[in-house]
């Protein structure tokens, strides 16, 4: 039977997933089966008579609930990045029974008895402290102070939002991958560079068909809005793409993904309101360097308030400039990203197909390696025969200065059919001790980029390498950590609004001299970005820097003001509030059909429900370290170990404020952020 134990490849394994082997009827009889050896091994190990101690509970629990990550891992990854039926209906049919069992030991008040008891124990060391106290709080997040009837209702509460929140993600996906738009006469397809039309071209021959065909994959869809010159067909993909997983547009109501986000914000609310918060965004607020929703919404609307009077004269600009050069006396949504490529090109002198032959795929790679090598001293190197779920994907190793190996990465760069869009940093395996040896953290790179065509390497826009330098630095943070307790390894135990410090740091070297020499290379010379070419990269960087923090701030308050205002909104009220948001701060007023909040998976599906202003708050932090570098040089070696050992290394092991005071020796500055996008006073 291909569901026994012997069998089982989910089952067998011990080092890197077996994905040549792995298919989805193992799925459900594997997590079946770690569930099973869980739920005995805690009935074990809470039986015990002699006292509880880190040893003989925390340790063997966490390395149970490390074999659970490790069998789901593969099978979660899967389901992003090779989505067909048979590995969704298995994904999906494993959520609600991960849920009970989180849930379970959330609220199980004998193991929260027990760590009660390891909490007035003594203890010389701070990160197995800090472990005890975050898992206190965490059990009282799970509801394990409720009476039986409230436990069993968040308990129904997790369950169903696990499966809402997969269904969200899996609707937006159908929908993107749902849309194409054939082209037969190339005169169509004018202003779309070589790269662009050979993805259509490429698209068309794998459907069968003639011509070209045009799809809602990211880079593709990029191309179209900042390059197109026909304005009917950047229509016609904007309203696309705007009301994919919706009730209007081209599939209006196939996959609509209203009363799903209807439930979702219902059922968070109601958890809230069981563990006692007002809403939330309370709740989320918990486990986070803010905690108050004051704080959020004056950050907010404080950088609106700088932000506005330098975006309205972006806007002013944009407007004169398409009506005088472009004949476009009305400036709409899908003229916007045109329009201001073209103003960019007349400002600067550059543009995205300029700078595509300067950042083939080999260099860029090639050259982050090199990057984080001189910052922090340490080695990737490919790993040649593992198993890995398409012929893209790359599998490396990470070593450091003595060549002790400290991880390993799996980098999956394209875009391609069942393939969730964006892009993201997720665990395969989590540092932590195994016997006498240390068992290395894995991570999943992932990306949509644009693919390599013709035989020829991927050619990569700025805003793609800036990207993979950001999921990169995600990456470093799961890989690097020199914190032995899970728990608090890598990301994990890290406050939300301080995650992004490691990824948007990364992007900082995409701007400068002495790392775009590593990371650039012409893809037929060879030779690296010229002086000139680099200047206007430069001075382009703050272009349109203010109606760029506008539209995240419109997506934070939108996210952080429905999970505080709306206990259980219809849809019609979710659209009225982004309306509301975007008549305070968007100055280009998107056409009504427009439904952005239908595929907002990063709230309804990812890990920033209340949590989307997180991008901004750690950008400051950001911003604010790379001023370190900017003052040493930045590719400072020293500068950049003591990155490494004050916040990468350090995880979730001690709060976040106190890794940045380590590393900056101060508090960080809220002035970076607006230095750094040209809006300080």
């Amino acid at each position: 039977m291909a569901g026994a134990a012997e069998e089982n490849p989910l089952l067998a394994f011990d080092g890197l997933p077996p994905f040549d082997r792995i298919r989805p009827e193992h799925v459900e009889p594997a997590i079946d089966a770690v569930l099973a050896d869980a739920r005995a091994s805690l009935a074990r190990l809470l039986e015990q008579s002699d006292g509880y101690t880190w040893d003989n509970l925390v340790a063997p629990l966490d390395a149970q609930l490390d074999r659970l990550a490790r069998v789901w891992a593969p099978v979660r990854h899967l389901h992003a990045v090779a989505s067909g039926e048979a590995i969704r209906a298995a994904y999906n049919a494993c959520l609600p029974r991960l849920s009970r069992f989180h849930t379970e030991l959330g609220q199980n008040r004998a193991l929260f008895a027990a760590y009660q008891r390891l909490a007035e124990q003594a203890t010389s060391d701070p990160v197995r402290r800090k472990a005890i106290d975050d898992a206190l709080r965490d059990f009282r997040l799970s509801g394990v102070d409720l009476d039986d009837a409230g436990r069993a209702r968040f308990a129904a509460i997790e369950t169903e939002l696990a499966e809402y929140q997969s269904r969200f993600e899996e609707n937006v996906l159908d929908a993107t991958h749902g849309w194409t738009r054939p082209v037969l006469r190339d005169d169509e397809l004018s202003g779309l560079g070589p790269e662009a039309r050979g993805m259509a071209r490429a698209a068309a021959q794998r459907a069968g068909r003639d011509g070209w065909l045009l799809t809602l994959q990211f880079p593709v869809y990029h191309a179209v809005m900042t390059s197109a010159d026909d304005r009917a067909l950047r229509r016609e993909m904007y309203e696309a793409w705007t009301t994919r997983a919706s009730d209007r547009g081209p599939n209006a109501g196939r996959w609509d993904n209203g009363s799903t986000m209807e439930r979702i914000v219902t059922l968070r609310q109601e958890k809230a309101r069981l563990l006692g918060y007002d809403h939330y965004a309370e709740l989320a607020l918990a486990t986070r360097m803010v905690h108050r929703p004051e704080q959020v919404l004056g950050f907010l609307n404080d950088l609106a308030g700088r932000a506005l009077p330098a975006a309205r004269a972006e806007v002013e600009e944009l407007k004169s400039f398409a009506a005088e050069r472009l004949g476009l006396d009305a400036l709409e949504s899908w003229d916007v990203a045109y329009a201001a490529e073209k103003l960019k090109q007349a400002r600067f002198s550059i543009s995205e197909q300029m700078l595509k032959p300067y950042f083939p795929a080999p260099r860029v790679i090639d050259g982050l390696f090199r990057v984080v090598e001189r910052l922090y001293g340490l080695r990737v190197e490919p790993v040649p025969d593992v198993q890995v779920w398409h012929s893209d994907v790359t599998y490396y190793r990470v070593l450091d200065t003595a060549g002790e190996a400290r991880g390993g990465f799996y980098l999956d760069l394209y875009a391609r059919p069942d393939k969730r869009g964006g892009a993201w940093m997720d665990e395969c395996i989590t540092r932590m001790p195994r016997g006498n040896d240390i068992q290395l953290p894995v991570a999943f790179l992932t990306c949509n980029l644009s693919p390599p065509l013709e035989g020829r390497p991927a050619l990569f826009t700025h805003d793609e390498v800036l990207t993979l330098f950001h999921e990169f630095g995600h990456g470093l943070h799961h890989m690097l950590t020199r914190v032995d307790v899970p728990s608090l390894a890598g990301i994990n135990g890290v406050e939300w609004d301080a995650v992004e410090l490691p990824s948007q740091l990364m992007e900082n070297w995409c701007w400068e001299r002495e790392s775009l020499d590593l990371i650039s290379g012409h893809v037929d010379t060879g030779e690296p970005l010229p002086d000139d070419l680099l200047a206007r990269l430069r001075e382009s960087r703050r272009f349109h820097a203010a109606l760029g923090m506008l539209r995240q701030i419109e997506f934070s308050l939108f996210d952080f003001r429905l999970h505080m205002e709306m206990q259980e909104p219809g849809i019609r009220e979710i659209q009225s509030l982004l309306d509301e948001v975007r008549d305070s701060v968007t100055l280009i007023p998107p056409p009504s059909f427009n439904r952005f909040a239908h595929g907002f998976t990063h709230i309804f599906a990812g890990g920033y429900a209340a949590g989307y202003y997180s991008y901004k708050w750690a950008e400051v932090l950001s911003a604010d370290a790379f001023g370190a570098f900017e003052q040493a040089g930045v590719l400072d070696r020293s500068t950049g170990e003591a990155f490494l050992h004050e916040v990468l290394e350090r995880g979730g092991s001690r709060a976040a404020i106190e890794s940045f005071r380590a590393f900056r020796g101060r508090d960080p500055d809220p002035a970076a952020l607006l230095r750094q996008a040209g809006l300080a006073a």
